[in-house]
């Protein structure tokens, strides 16, 4: 069976030359006749058609009207489109959820979601020719031709495409895409300000913004960047907003798609074609893709089912600002704050299949942090500790243990694409599946770095994990080497050392020889298995001294590091964060 869709277009303003179009709308302008709240003047009335028919108007030859009518008309028909069996959009839609109310804390979770091509649209933010920033232009021409793929994939299937190159208007008149976008009714029901740019909407008052792009962003070496300046200038170009139309590398269907700028414009096509999913690419995430009158905030709080597409679009961020990470790092922040405030995400492989895009120059190996304990507070330092100390060189996800159930790891399938697993966790017993991909991470040989607690992470005390539960008894020894039993009195204050034989490790590199204090109780360790190298010694009155950091080559022929250090006052003594930094240097290094 077909499944036909007719688009509803009111052919009478296609009768109008542009030049007589124009007039009209200036008329209403002056009479004040119904001027919406987006700023556009209504569609054109049978009535104004009458009165400016293509055969009365003075300077148009009737039979040049007749052909741009006749040449628009069958444009138009070209939209209505019968799509035959389009198979659906299956799409996994990854978004951020606070782990309790008033959380700083999110879960990564993911739905899967079947949408209809032909209620679907995707819109192009902001791809121009040119850009005053040469490594904005650079990345966008590398992904290009990725987004190209999907645009061609997609409407092959009945999406709708939507190319929005801001400012660039002029360009595009009397292209057929451009006068389509232009001949659609405005709809009735055009929301409140959807004309204008959307700075913040109420969602993003729970959380902080997450750079700071007041520089406007630009990462460009300075010497390049004036060079740069130069020849835009040279060119003839404004080189602070030197864009003029979209880049050629994607390609405007003269039959099918439509150009706008305006957000009342959108906002008619969507409603015209029956369209509640949009999906957003483009250019740059932290300010057109989020804030344009068509970008992702008016498209949420107006009630579209709207979506970024993560991997095919690029920030406007400095690592010269704060928070002083890599330009690829402040795109992932942004990402993470559109997924907790603003709409979930999309990859263009659930499009077109095969792998993400990557950036070339994104060569970060990818930790997933698993922490789930509550008595040393690593929930709160050490995504702290990320950030400062790991944002410029890695991308780090971190996966929070449920509060409902704290034995499950929402998210935790992320591990099956680390590089690093940093380990956290007390005496959880996740379910065997959940288990099993720390397993399967291990068993492939890749490092394990693990702190404090994490020497008995997935065991209880004496007895086994409840049904429906796992526990791995032997991770500690498998994984680290390690020993533990025990741990000396809270109260005794552990002085530790460098141990003098090992203290050209590169773990050790511009960690202090001099003694430094931890207040967290001293684990019992001793005897380490064989394949360690102990790095720091710990001790405290009263009893022997206890390895308190080595490395460990696994059975598996992957590496470890470990350390019982992790207590909340550590990570305020540069010794230890410096260890910790140089450990996961290492281990990334060693993979």
């Amino acid at each position: 069976m077909e499944s036909v869709r007719r688009d509803k277009i009111d052919l009478t303003i296609l009768l109008l030359p542009l030049r007589e179009r124009d007039s009209l709308q200036a008329e209403r302008r002056r009479q004040g006749e119904g001027k919406p709240r987006g700023g556009r003047l209504p569609s054109v009335t049978a009535q104004d058609t009458i009165r400016f028919a293509p055969f009365e108007t003075q300077g148009t030859p009737p039979m040049r009207s007749l052909l741009r009518f006749l040449t628009l008309l069958l444009t138009t028909l070209a939209v209505s489109h019968v799509t035959q069996g389009a198979d659906d959009l299956d799409l996994t839609l990854r978004y951020r959820t606070a782990i309790t109310e008033d959380s700083d804390f999110y879960h990564i979770l993911t739905r899967n979601e079947s949408w209809k091509p032909e209620q679907t649209a995707i819109i192009v933010c902001d791809m121009w020719d040119v850009h005053h920033c040469l490594n904005a232009v650079r990345r966008e021409g590398e992904f290009a031709p990725r987004l190209e793929q999907v645009l061609k994939t997609a409407r092959e299937q009945g999406v709708t495409i939507i190319h929005a190159p801001s400012s660039c208007m002029e360009f595009y008149e009397g292209h057929a895409a451009r006068e389509r976008a232009k001949a659609i009714p405005l709809a009735s029901n055009l929301p409140e300000e959807i004309g204008e740019w959307c700075h913040s909407i109420p969602a993003e008052e729970q959380g902080k913004y997450p750079v700071d792009q007041s520089d406007g962003g630009e990462d460009d070496d300075p010497t390049e960047h004036a060079e740069w300046a130069a020849k835009l200038e040279a060119m003839g170009k404004d080189p602070r907003v030197p864009w003029t139309r979209q880049i050629d590398v994607l390609t405007i269907d003269a039959d099918r798609d439509y150009i706008s700028d305006q957000g009342d414009e959108v906002w008619s096509i969507l409603e015209a074609r029956g369209i509640e999913n949009v999906i957003l690419t483009g250019v740059h995430t932290n300010m057109c893709v989020l804030g344009r009158p068509f970008g992702l905030r008016q498209m949420a709080r107006n009630g579209k089912n709207v979506v970024l597409m993560r991997d095919l679009t690029d920030t406007m961020y400095n690592p010269k600002a704060w928070p002083f990470v890599s330009h690829f790092t402040g795109t992932d922040l942004i990402i993470e704050h559109i997924e907790k405030f603003v709409c979930p995400t999309i990859t263009s492989a659930q499009l077109i299949g095969g792998e993400s895009f990557v950036f070339k120059h994104d060569t970060r190996p990818h930790i997933v942090m698993l922490i789930g304990e509550k008595e040393y507070r690593t929930n709160e330092t050490l995504p702290k500790f990320a950030l400062e100390q790991l944002g410029h060189d890695y991308r780090v996800t971190i996966i929070h243990a449920s509060t409902e159930d704290k034995n499950t790891f929402p998210g935790i399938a992320a591990v099956k694409e680390a590089d690093l697993l940093f380990v956290s966790v007390r005496r959880r017993t996740p379910p065997p599946a959940q288990l099993d991909i720390v397993r399967q991470h291990v068993a492939a040989g890749k490092p394990v770095v693990g702190i404090r607690t994490a020497s008995h992470a997935f065991t209880l005390r004496g007895k086994p994990a409840p049904e429906g539960y796992a526990s791995w008894p032997e991770f500690d020894a498998q994984v680290f080497g390690g020993n533990y039993s025990n741990h000396w009195g809270n109260k005794l204050v552990a002085t530790v050392s460098v141990i003098k034989e090992n203290a050209d490790h590169p773990i050790l590199t511009g960690v202090p020889h001099e003694e430094f204090t931890s207040n967290g109780s001293l684990y019992v360790v001793t005897p380490l298995a064989e394949g360690t190298t102990p790095l720091l010694m710990g001790e405290v009155d009263g009893h022997d001294p206890e390895p308190m950091a080595w490395t460990f080559t696994r059975k598996d022929g992957g590496h470890s590091f470990y350390t019982s250090l992790g207590y909340i006052d550590d990570f305020e003594t540069p010794a230890f964060v410096q260890l910790l930094r140089n450990a996961v240097d290492w281990a990334a290094v060693v993979r």
